[in-house]
């Protein structure tokens, strides 16, 4: 094994502990084909809550063919077919990483080393693995190759090449993670895009009237799905059924109600002939899907053999590789798309990489827990924003936006809970996010929500992972992730994604921390909170002002504003104190090329008792100079408490 094969497998967690080339070692010296005990050939590795409407035997690739083979002619869309398992969803997520041959080249990990060696069979020892990104971690799960079977035919996902079993085996692996196959019955494709890829998840409603109304609204999706295809990400759609009997119903025009479909191609359509004026070429927003079933297509526009196909030409007809077949894949406008579909969810690769033509972000990934304490400063579990008393006691992170303005990324993806289905669980919880702007300076958790600026919120869903898309001013600011429910406790990670180092990490400590060295230097005895809102009236003439918060050692300085007399700031700042008798200085400057020009301030003494509502003070000169009037006033809130914890 090469020294980069071996920092990549220690990078990656063996699931139940099993190691695939120790028990494949183990099964060599023994002369044996390997069973899994952790996943064994019986009838609870199908169902937990029901027993097999038939015999099912467990059956190698041998057994059902003489040529067994993990891939056959590489990997495509067509390969695999929906058995009798309600997993379109996983099926269709299949169809989607068949198309990316990097992507699935990490999940079937060594694929040729894995493969039937015809020359040498009795290196053969049933054994296969298969990597998973669960919760932020690449999960490699091991198993053996026997395959439920009835009467001789596998009853799950299979491939149309019968003698091709890599998305049989990947079904499996995928069962096992989740604890059974019927564990499978039910799912979001969103989900196993992520398991495949490691991939930011986002769910968008198309029943909305903008994007089926709004064709300025719909060419902006278009574009957005199109750059996210182009770019590695996978892609399905789906109908909402209106209810349970409408589950798997047939619309007029072929399409089937709850049922995932696996988008397979975006793409701009060229209509008529090649010109040499391409700015006169008239071309068509299309998208390509597959029904997971292999079969039943739409029978709208543009459907396979319709009289539309006559407005291409057969070069470009060539290029899509368009088929006439009963295959379950099919072209439609992307208006029509937006028409009858209301779920698509994108799984975004998001660039991390410098060596790239394309843009790429900085990531940070925290990992984080929802926990239950009586006492309320170690509770973790407070509930969405509604439950105002426990809400700050959720988990807290800090992130920085360091230019004057940044597009954040931000998905919130919580634990799997499939497995824990047989327990008559498993359902998803409903989880969001808050984001606040606060103080500059913050290190420690927020205790209060004033004056803390809430500047985004996200959908609260029961989806495994919840994403929000938002541009953020420069300023710090701080994520609560959240369940929908005071007291669950569950697993989540937390990723960010900005164009400059967001530096996000968890806010831990309430206040603080006493060590040796604060016995020696003093503890605080006082926290601050200011909020500086405004200035104005100041001296006549182009003016660039800035702030200066200083409270003993520290300082806090805001942005430049240019050119005005009269700005607003709305910074924000927090100081643990020690000498409480020493004032807080609020400064106002003008920035200038060589030195800048003071143009006065306030001394604060920032007690408990002092007035907490907002206070329009006279701008003044320095002490030493006199401390006289100076032009102009600043609004300014305070707010003191001897409990460091309150803030």
């Amino acid at each position: 094994m090469s020294p980069a094969t071996k920092a990549m497998s220690s990078s990656v967690k063996l699931f139940k502990n099993q190691s695939y080339h120790e028990l494949k070692q183990q099964c060599g010296r023994h002369k044996q084909l390997f069973e899994d005990p952790e996943f064994p050939a019986v009838d609870g590795s199908l169902f937990y809550s029901k027993s097999p409407p038939s015999r099912v035997e467990w059956k190698r690739p041998r057994e059902l063919c003489e040529d067994p083979r993990l891939i056959v002619d590489g990997i495509s869309s067509h390969d695999l077919h929906q058995g009798k398992l309600g997993n379109c969803w996983f099926v269709a997520a299949c169809s989607c990483l068949a198309i990316k041959e990097k992507l699935w080249q990490k999940v079937i990990v060594n694929w040729k080393n894995q493969e039937w060696d015809r020359k040498n069979p009795k290196k053969y020892m049933g054994i296969f693995r298969f990597h998973f990104w669960c919760l932020g971690k690449w999960t490699e799960v091991v198993i053996d190759d026997r395959l439920p079977t009835v009467e001789g035919e596998l009853i799950y996902c299979h491939s149309n090449v019968k003698n091709e079993f890599w998305s049989a085996l990947l079904e499996k692996a995928y069962a096992k993670l989740a604890g059974s196959y019927e564990a499978l019955d039910g799912g979001n494709t969103a989900d196993a895009v992520v398991d495949f890829t490691g991939a930011v998840a986002e769910h968008l409603d198309l029943s909305q009237g903008k994007y089926r109304q709004d064709l300025i609204e719909q060419t902006k999706l278009f574009e957005d799905i199109l750059k996210a295809y182009n770019r590695g990400g996978l892609i399905s759609c789906s109908i909402l059924p209106s209810s349970s009997a409408d589950l798997e119903a047939v619309t007029e025009l072929g399409l089937v109600k709850g049922h995932a479909y696996s988008v397979t191609a975006v793409r701009k359509v060229r209509l008529g002939r090649r010109s040499f004026c391409p700015s006169k070429v008239e071309k068509l927003f299309m998208i390509r899907m597959r029904n997971p079933w292999g079969k039943r297509e739409w029978r709208g526009a543009w459907s396979d053999g319709s009289e539309e196909w006559k407005k291409v030409s057969q070069s470009e007809r060539q290029s899509m590789g368009l088929t006439v077949a009963d295959d379950g894949e099919f072209w439609m406008t992307f208006e029509d798309w937006c028409k009858n579909f209301t779920k698509v969810d994108i799984g975004r690769i998001i660039n991390t990489s410098y060596f790239s033509i394309h843009k790429t972000w900085e990531k940070k990934l925290m990992r984080g827990a929802w926990s239950r304490n009586s006492d309320p400063l170690l509770d973790r579990s407070g509930g969405c924003f509604n439950n105002k008393v426990t809400f700050l006691q959720n988990p807290q992170y800090v992130f920085d936006i360091k230019k004057a303005e940044d597009t954040a990324l931000i998905s919130l993806q919580q634990k799997d809970q499939r497995v824990h289905r047989k327990e008559g669980k498993g359902d998803n919880f409903i989880i969001g996010f808050e984001i606040f702007k606060v103080e500059l300076n913050r290190e420690h958790r927020i205790h209060k929500l004033q004056p803390q600026e809430k500047v985004a919120t996200s959908a609260y869903i029961n989806v495994r992972t919840v994403f929000l898309k938002k541009v953020l001013k420069q300023g710090r600011y701080v994520i609560v992730p959240t369940t929908f429910q005071p007291g669950i406790v569950s697993e989540f990670i937390l990723r960010l994604f900005t164009d400059v180092p967001s530096e996000l990490r968890e806010l831990a400590l309430d206040k603080p921390e006493a060590t040796c060295w604060s016995r020696l230097w003093g503890y605080p005895k006082r926290v601050t909170q200011v909020l500086v809102h405004k200035v104005e009236g100041l001296q006549q003439g182009d003016m660039n002002p800035f702030l200066i918060i200083k409270c003993e050692r520290q300082k806090v300085r805001s942005p430049v504003q240019r050119k005005t007399s009269t700005a607003v700031f709305d910074l924000q700042a927090i100081f643990f104190r020690k000498n409480i008798n020493q004032p807080l200085v609020i400064q106002v400057w003008n920035s200038k090329v060589v030195v800048d020009q003071f143009l006065g301030q306030v001394l604060l003494a920032a007690s408990p008792s002092d007035p907490r509502e907002l206070q329009r003070l006279q701008l003044r000169d320095k002490e030493g100079r006199g401390g006289g009037e100076m032009a102009g006033h600043i609004s300014v809130k305070v707010i003191s408490s001897d409990n460091l914890a309150e803030l």
